[in-house]
Formats: C-alpha cells, structure tokens, sequence
C-alpha cells in the first residue's frame, strides 16, 4: 500500500487535504491522525470493515475495545442508548480534552468496536486537526493508538511512519503530541464509577464533578488475559520497547549502587541522575513533575531501542496523581516485573 503524508499547518490554510482525509475515511479507509495525547489509527466507527482493519494492521486482539472519538456532543446521540447526568458533568468539565467515558452503547455501534460488550468508550479530543477531520468526514472515529500492537505508543509522526508506513493510506502530520500518554478512561457502567486506566485528568478532579470514584484494580495489578474488559489498557503488555523493562523501587542512592554491578544494563532516569552513573542512562522527565515525564516516556522508550538497550533499569514515578498514569504505563512496558531496594 502506498501511504501518502500530509502536513497540516493551519486549518484555514490546509482545508483541501484536511478534506482528502475525511475522504480516505468516509471510503472506508485508514488514517493515522494527531491528537493531544498520542497519536491514532483512524476509520469510520460505523464501518465493521474498516474498523476491522484496524486490528489487522496493529496485531491488535479483538477482545480489546477502541475508543470511539467525537468532536461535537450532539453526536453522542448516535453512540449511547442513554446519557446520565454525571456524564454530562464530565463532558461540561472536561471535554474537549483527555478524558474518555465508557457508556451503554446504541445498537449501531458494530460489535467490532466494542469487542462484543454492550458499553462504548467515548472521547472528544482537543486536537483541532482530528476534530476538524472528524467533522469534514461527518462520522465518528474509532481511533486507538497508531502503533503495532504492545509496541510504545507514537507521540511524533517520525514514530507513526516507522510503525505503519505501507499499512495505512494516509498519516497525517500534526505535529508532537501535548500530553504524551492516552487518556484517562471513567467507566460510568458501574456504581461507583471505576477508572480503568489513569491519564492526566486525575482521580481528585473526577471526583469534584461527580463525587466518588475508584480506581479498578487493573490499573496497578496484572489481570487475566481470559477476563474481559471495556477499556484499552487494562491486559496484555502494552508501551513495550524491544529492550526488557525493569522497575526499581527506592531512593537514588540504592537505585546507583544497584544498577552499577549490573553488566550490561542501561538505566532509565530522572532528568540530572544520568551525570550521576557510570552506565548508559537515558532520562525521562522532572522527578517530580509528571507532565514533563508523561510528555517524553513513550519517545524515550523509543529511544532505548534506538540505542540497542537490553535490560533497562527503571526509576519509578511517584504513583500518585498525574504521575500514577506514568507509573501505569511503566508497569505495563515492563510487564510488571519490579525490585524494592
């Protein structure tokens, strides 16, 4: 398949090929599309067939719902066969932006999207350019992240062309992404309503919309692959480079002492501790700013493989707020193997 790229600059200015890709859409095509959180592999959520290409072309399990993406409310009439009071809320308060909100679904949401479940993930995302697609196409978009299945999600389009360059018909360039890791996920299908997977919107500003709010367990523990879920993220290793992912719990002092009678090893760290070591280190982010760490995690896990890193040693976040949805994708690029010094 030959894959065409498209910069988009402005909007005013780019109208043609903001219009050729909502045609690539409404064709039953796929397009890799730019939003604040991470990059996504875009189709019609109404066409099965497309929405099925998807999966073929990420190695994506069908049993792992997608997220279905809308840039204006009045379309989320044609997704849910109801719309409760707390998620008007949550929509007034934080939509656009990175937070989806699982729903009983409408019967016209194909099962393909939906993994079979009767609920639906829905979005509306920030990114001018997607939300101008999405309306220049007429139809909402299934869209999960634009990378091979497991592998680190793509903040950049340079990590969008090396993941799926000839397997889409359109990659759109829009730029780096804002945020860097997906959104947080708020399951209104049970009471209370349970995060499924953390982002930047965290657990204290969803509770002061709608009151109580858990966390599901699937969001610091590993579940079953045979247990069915309604949220991207929750099994399967995901955010994985090639390299073998380690976290370290404990202070700086002990991480030094243990990584440095490690041969071979390569240190993922804080920015400034790699003056710190004597072995290949690459940093992440502020240690305690999780918006800095959020915003390079997936391009430095990238990175990594780029160095030919083998076994990486990890410094942990601080799994609390914002930077609980850094730790969770940490967790699950290392598929939860962790050391407490």
């Amino acid at each position: 398949m030959k894959t065409k790229i498209v910069k988009i600059n402005s909007l005013a200015h780019d109208l043609d090929k903001i219009r050729y890709v909502a045609d690539v859409i409404k064709g039953g095509g796929l397009a890799v599309l730019p939003t604040e959180t991470v990059y996504g592999i875009a189709a019609n959520a109404f066409d099965s067939a497309a929405v099925s290409k998807i999966f073929e072309v990420k190695g994506r399990p069908h049993d792992n719902p997608l997220i279905v993406h809308i840039a204006d409310l009045s379309e989320i009439s044609l997704l849910v066969s109801d719309f409760p009071e707390n998620a008007g809320n949550l929509a007034k308060n934080f939509w656009p932006g990175p937070l989806t909100i699982i729903l009983n679904k409408a019967e016209a949401v194909p099962d393909a999207v939906s993994a079979g479940l009767n609920t639906v993930a829905i979005r509306m995302p920030l990114h001018p350019v997607i939300r101008s697609i999405i309306g220049q196409s007429g139809v909402p978009l299934a869209a999960p992240s634009a990378n091979l299945s497991g592998k680190p999600s793509p903040t950049a389009v340079r990590h969008c062309i090396d993941d799926l360059y000839g397997k889409v018909d359109v990659i759109v360039d829009g730029g780096f992404s804002d945020i860097g890791i997906e959104s947080t996920v708020v399951s209104l299908d049970s009471l209370p309503p349970k995060i499924l997977r953390p982002g930047i919107i965290t657990l204290e500003q969803l509770q002061s919309v709608i009151g109580e709010v858990r966390f599901d367990k699937s969001v610091t523990s590993n579940i079953p692959v045979t247990e069915r879920t309604s949220s991207p993220g929750m099994k399967y290793k995901h955010y994985a480079p090639n390299a073998k992912i380690i976290l370290v719990h404990g202070s700086f002092q002990k991480f030094a002492r243990f990584v440095s009678n490690k041969s071979g090893a390569t240190a993922l760290v804080f920015d400034g501790e790699e003056k710190k070591l004597m072995i290949p280190c690459v940093s992440y982010g502020v240690m305690h700013n999780a918006f800095t760490q959020s915003k390079r995690l997936f391009s430095t896990l990238r990175e990594l493989d780029e160095l030919g890193a083998q076994t990486v040693y990890a410094r942990v976040p601080e799994p609390r707020g914002a930077g609980l949805a850094v730790y969770n994708r940490l967790l699950r690029a290392a598929g939860f193997d962790e050391i407490y010094l």
